[in-house]
């Protein structure tokens, strides 16, 4: 049985006619989570967990048609039993779910095991098909436990403050850097791009608490802030606005750090290895609990991994798809101006 199909505009469900992040404007687009690259501009209707709604709404439009579901709740579209199951990417992040006929295939967009704190933790779903990202899918790329990275996150802060340094993060502005905010809670002010400080109202507007922040104007003096934690996306690494703050040590927070060199690559003081995406681990662990029969890979390490799994047994074929590019999409759909 074929549950779904791989067309130019997206991952289609032939039996209930509608697509999951579509790349490409349709009638209904069931979306994974709030990331620019899976959920565009331009589709009809969207159907997503309520946590993603907010995100939705502040990166698209407050006028798209938007329904949304809880965890586990099922809705019949067409004949299709569809359901969203959390994914621990980020927040409202979901694995998407279908069954027909008793045949189960599932979309698990991107994904991670660990769980951050912050997001929904990850749910494993058996199914007969599973389609999956390979970001980091290398044996290289093996993540710290959550509370070892952000330890290392404190001890840079409380060292640049010995140093009368201001600690400057760079990290996505939704999922990577709410988690820095809360990793750093406490150590200082904390100080956040606008383009944070709008999604950071999505998580506020479903009741998760994030510490205390301030917006600066950064096209005024920002002396103010010396001394203190700033966070900005990483559009703004070699930005007027990088250049502005006052004695600023710079640290980027991202999977790619993991890699000697990376750091040194984008000229920053430090790198930390903050992923919101599983690890070569995290995948395989994933994947091998799924029991599926078929595994698509999309985007990531997509030859390199897809060739392991089927090394291993594991059935597994490559798609293209147009995920994966979140940090071009930062920049596009931010906003961001220096």
């Amino acid at each position: 049985m074929k549950l779904i199909t791989f067309t130019n505009k997206g991952i289609y469900c032939p039996q209930g006619k509608f697509y999951i992040d579509p790349w490409r404007p349709v009638d209904l687009a069931v979306i994974t989570h709030g990331h620019a690259d899976h959920a565009r501009w331009g589709m009809k209707k969207y159907l997503c967990h309520h946590f993603t709604k907010p995100i939705l709404h502040k990166r698209i439009s407050e006028d798209i048609e938007c329904q949304s579901v809880e965890y586990g709740e099922i809705i019949n579209i067409n004949g299709v039993k569809v359901s969203l199951h959390p994914a621990g990417h980020i927040i409202g992040s979901a694995q998407i779910r279908l069954e027909y006929k008793g045949y189960v295939s599932v979309i698990s967009g991107d994904y991670k095991v660990q769980d951050d704190g912050l997001s929904t933790p990850f749910e494993l779903v058996k199914c007969n098909e599973f389609v999956t990202e390979s970001t980091f899918g290398l044996p290289i790329y093996n993540w710290l436990e959550v509370n070892d990275l952000n330890k290392k996150l404190q001890s840079w802060v409380l060292r640049n403050q010995e140093n009368q340094k201001t600690s400057v993060f760079i990290g996505y502005s939704l999922g990577k850097a709410q988690r820095i905010m809360k990793a750093v809670e406490g150590l200082g002010k904390i100080h956040v791009h606008y383009s944070i400080g709008k999604l950071n109202q999505a998580f506020e507007e479903v009741g998760i608490v994030l510490p205390e922040y301030e917006i600066p104007d950064f096209r005024e003096s920002i002396k103010h802030i010396a001394g203190d934690i700033v966070i900005v996306p990483p559009a703004l690494l070699d930005s007027n606005v990088i250049k502005k703050i006052p004695d600023a040590a710079t640290a980027i927070c991202s999977g790619w750090m993991q890699v000697r060199g990376a750091r040194r690559w984008r000229s920053a003081d430090a790198g930390f290895a903050m992923s919101d995406h599983a690890d070569w681990k995290g995948l395989l662990q994933a994947i091998k609990a799924t029991e599926a029969e078929i595994v698509h890979v999309t985007h990531g390490q997509t030859e390199v991994f897809s060739k392991y799994l089927n090394e291993i047994g594991i059935k597994s074929d490559v798609v293209e798809t147009l995920y994966g590019d979140d940090d071009e999409e930062e920049k596009e759909k931010e906003f961001i101006k220096d």
